[in-house]
């Protein structure tokens, strides 16, 4: 454990070693890379997750679910914590059940390491429960550079876009014969909308069972 004369609460050099102080819950925060092993490692341990890291994958998140069930305890997986973010998510899912097709945009300051975003990963996630898009010309038609079309993820066509001076955004774009609906979330400077946020899910992670995606799963939306 770390001493820091500012600090009130203890610090610790790894999640391993956090989680030698049994928690009823753990919130991960940190790599794609490491997330995955800390969130298994948390149930194991007898603590609820709530995940904050951005970059696992929908394996990564099934077998999560299989560990946390076993474990009867409850993972909340959020790819972002404001709450506009939160209504992207569920208006685009609304919006898919009447508009056939959509992409999605993922923005990004220059050195965010991996794409898609958490939040455009979970935003392709929930739209796959709706639909598969219909584009006019299928992705494997197209004629040049098939990569210019984006990524295929979750069967949505996903554009990360990593530039500096960039903050954190992600949009939904959907399209119907001579109509366009945009939906987008724009994170701004301050911290405060991940902290009210990321509170929430602390608070109501423990009345869950099993992988739950986004902070909706506990708002009355």
């Amino acid at each position: 454990m770390l001493s820091e004369s500012r600090l009130t609460c203890p610090v610790y050099a790894s999640a391993a070693e956090a989680l030698a102080t049994p928690s009823e819950v753990f919130v991960e925060y940190t790599k794609p890379a490491r997330a995955k092993a800390n969130i298994v490692t948390a149930l194991g341990r007898g603590a609820h997750v709530v995940v904050g890291t951005s970059g696992l994958t929908d394996a990564d998140y099934a077998e999560i679910d299989a560990v946390a069930r076993s474990q009867q305890r409850g993972v909340l997986a959020c790819g972002n914590f404001a709450l506009t973010a939160v209504l992207l998510l569920r208006f685009a899912e609304l919006a898919a059940k009447l508009v056939p097709q959509w992409e999605i945009i993922d923005y990004a300051h220059d050195d965010k390491i991996d794409a898609p975003s958490g939040t455009a990963r979970e935003l392709a996630a929930r739209l796959a429960e709706v639909r598969n898009p219909a584009p006019t010309i299928p992705i494997d038609r197209t004629v040049g550079p098939r990569e210019t079309r984006g990524a295929t993820v979750g069967g949505s066509q996903v554009h990360s876009i990593r530039l500096p001076r960039y903050v954190i955004s992600a949009e939904a774009i959907l399209g119907i014969s001579d109509q366009k609906l945009t939906i987008r979330h724009d994170s701004g400077s301050s911290a405060r909308p991940y902290v009210d946020g990321a509170l929430l899910a602390i608070r109501k992670v423990p009345g869950l069972l099993g992988l739950h995606r986004g902070l909706d799963a506990v708002l009355d939306l």
